[in-house]
């Protein structure tokens, strides 16, 4: 809608100015990058396709603006839409992904007959807004912004006052497409996160050989020059890069450490002899 009202309104200015060779190129080369970014959107089967399709008619649009003395409104079409609205959606795309196989099922009853009555809603809409535009006679940005004292005024006097209530509706919607965003790429955890201990407790239960420890390991800090300590609680210095093996300072083993490990080792052996047993 914004990008056939702003072509309407610059086709309008365009024919009262037909003399100016420039502002004419401008308006036809603007109008065609519109057009086709409007119908690549359209009729692109990728999302990601399609969202840049959009951003592109957004920026030929703000150009338009631009061009007609309404250099606010062109920096609020890149900034806001191209910069903010459009990076949201390919954030949510990139974050949530989209399934591009097309599926005729309809799951929301009425969807295709609501689609209809909104889209002749949408056509009558845009069929008088055009027609106003053509039939009555242009004012000019230059008288309406001399009402309120520039462009900044002039827009802030129709945003926050006669359509005050369409600001804050598009305002809300925006909310809710952030907040479903959040909602989607968010991603409920059932079960308590497995922390340091029950990592490598996990590793040595599955009876396969493992690395070394990394350094700050099961040690009093995770510096990069502390030792990490082994399965009996002593530390070793080979899990600390050669330039910094010194540098810490001495680590005693906690005894309760060592005491844990041993255990944890004792039943993993009576665990094997009594598996030997049962095979013989």
């Amino acid at each position: 809608m914004s990008a056939v009202s702003g072509l309407a309104v610059a086709a309008v200015s365009t024919v009262e100015t037909s003399g100016n060779t420039g502002e004419n190129l401008v308006f036809w080369v603007c109008a065609i990058i519109s057009v086709v970014g409007a119908l690549g959107m359209l009729f692109s089967r990728r999302a990601v396709h399609s969202a840049l399709f959009i951003a592109s008619t957004m920026m030929a649009l703000a150009v338009l603006y631009v061009s007609l003395n309404a250099q606010f409104l062109g920096m609020t079409q890149i900034v806001v839409y191209t910069g903010a609205v459009m990076m949201l959606f390919l954030f949510v795309l990139m974050i949530v992904g989209v399934d591009t196989s097309d599926s005729l099922v309809e799951t929301i009853k009425g969807q295709r007959l609501a689609s209809v009555l909104f889209a002749l809603a949408f056509a009558a809409l845009l069929i008088a807004g055009i027609g106003a535009g053509l039939t009555h006679p242009a004012v000019g940005l230059d008288a309406v912004n001399a009402v309120d004292g520039g462009n900044v005024q002039g827009i802030a006097h129709l945003v926050f006052g006669r359509y005050l209530f369409a600001f804050e509706a598009t305002s809300a919607l925006l909310i809710t497409a952030a907040l479903g965003a959040m909602v989607l790429a968010h991603r409920e955890r059932h079960t308590p996160r497995k922390g340091q201990q029950e990592l490598s407790r996990d590793r040595v239960r599955s009876g396969s050989p493992q690395n070394l420890p990394g350094p700050g390991v099961y040690a009093r800090h995770n510096a990069v020059g502390t030792p990490a300590l082994l399965p009996d609680g002593t530390p070793t210095d080979r899990s600390v890069p050669e330039p910094l093996r010194g540098v810490s300072a001495a680590f005693t083993p906690n005894p309760q450490d060592s005491a844990r490990v041993n255990a944890l080792a004792a039943g993993l052996a009576a665990g094997a002899g009594t598996d030997e047993e049962s095979q013989s």
